[in-house]
């Protein structure tokens, strides 16, 4: 596949700061990229730096297979989609629409032609004579999205743009930029620190901290073989679980420690005896048996129903959390048997983090 963005190498410093490490990226044309990761951790820097809103320290960035190091913004031939919606107040809808085409020189009526096409992608096109006070929030996103699409630009970036809406109206938008993106053969790239976002949108994911891509790959992978503990943690809802553990004097066994509590289970890898590990388990990959039937027994501290899940938590030390498809009979205070799906055990260094 064509490459339509390349990032080697790239550095970005406010002062002595340093924002972006060494970032290597490539984004084939006609993919959607989610860049992912806690506040502060450089997926927006990165994508102003895309834009020309940033300028790079080092490295180089090309876009369509051009450097554009230091081509102005209004030359990168992108198009970015502000959490803000960023839509001119004292003008309609169309006027928002067509004002990019305006300044270049288009005609009138076509920059009108081109307004109606793309409403009537978008579903504005009862809307065009509003002005945007007169939009719910939901369709000035679509506003703003559709100023981006009239342009037919090489690359669209998306700034955390559903963050301000409401929590059935994102699921909603989130289905409607996909579809777009689809439709439109685009190449986008999404920041968002929402990592269900991420993983139900996107192609290719990015996950990144404090400046660096930790880890990056279809959405999938990145959930069955994290490269490390951090990003096992930050991608899947609930969280893993992680717990210290003791490799035993056989090393085909790992003594799991919840402080009080101990427990042995086998394994498959062959450490190194006495090593000391982090283990993750998925909550999903842990089933519900009566006491004295699973893999150990836990005290049951909280139990949260949302009708088709219940959540469990564990009264351990690190807490374990436990999905159960459907409603389920377990109470706070019962001792529950947990079974551990041990083929979906994930290792984890101690003190790197690194994935065994």
């Amino acid at each position: 596949m064509t490459t339509q963005i390349e990032l080697v190498g790239v550095n970005k410093h406010y002062g002595a700061f340093h924002a972006l490490k060494n970032i290597n990226l490539s984004i084939a044309k006609g993919t959607f990229v989610a860049l992912v990761g806690p506040s502060g951790c450089g997926k927006s820097t990165l994508l102003r730096s895309l834009a020309g809103l940033e300028s790079i320290s080092e490295g180089d960035l090309k876009i369509a297979g051009e450097l554009m190091n230091n081509v102005p913004p209004r030359k990168r031939d992108v198009a970015m989609v502000f959490q803000s919606y960023a839509l001119y107040p004292h003008m309609t809808v169309e006027q928002n629409l067509t004002y990019s085409l305006r300044i270049r020189g288009v005609a009138k009526t076509e920059a009108k032609k081109a307004a109606e096409d793309v409403a009537a992608t978008t579903g504005l096109s009862h809307l065009l004579k509003r002005y945007p006070r007169e939009l719910s929030g939901g369709q000035r996103q679509r506003v703003a999205m559709s100023r981006a699409i009239i342009r037919h630009p090489k690359a669209f970036l998306f700034d955390e743009p559903l963050s301000n809406l409401d929590a059935a109206l994102r699921v909603h938008m989130r289905k409607e930029i996909r579809a777009l993106h689809d439709r439109l053969h685009a190449t986008s790239v999404y920041v968002t620190h929402d990592q269900i976002e991420a993983m139900t949108m996107a192609d290719h994911v990015v996950v990144m901290r404090d400046g660096v891509i930790e880890q990056q790959g279809r959405p999938l992978d990145l959930y069955d073989t994290p490269a490390n503990k951090f990003v096992a943690g930050f991608i899947g809802s609930p969280a893993m679980n992680f717990i210290p553990a003791i490799v035993g004097e056989g090393s085909e066994s790992l003594t799991l420690d919840f402080g009080a509590l101990k427990h042995k289970v086998a394994i498959s890898s062959k450490l190194q005896p006495g090593r000391k590990v982090t283990a993750g388990i998925r909550p999903e990959h842990i089933g519900i048996t009566s006491q004295g039937q699973g893999t150990f027994d836990v005290p049951v501290a909280v139990v949260e129903s949302t009708g088709s899940s219940t959540f469990i938590t564990a009264a351990t030390r690190p807490e374990l959390t436990v999905v159960e498809t459907g409603r389920g009979n377990t109470r706070a205070g019962d001792i529950i048997g947990v079974r551990v799906d041990l083929e979906k055990l994930h290792l984890f260094d101690e003190t790197s983090g690194v994935r065994i």
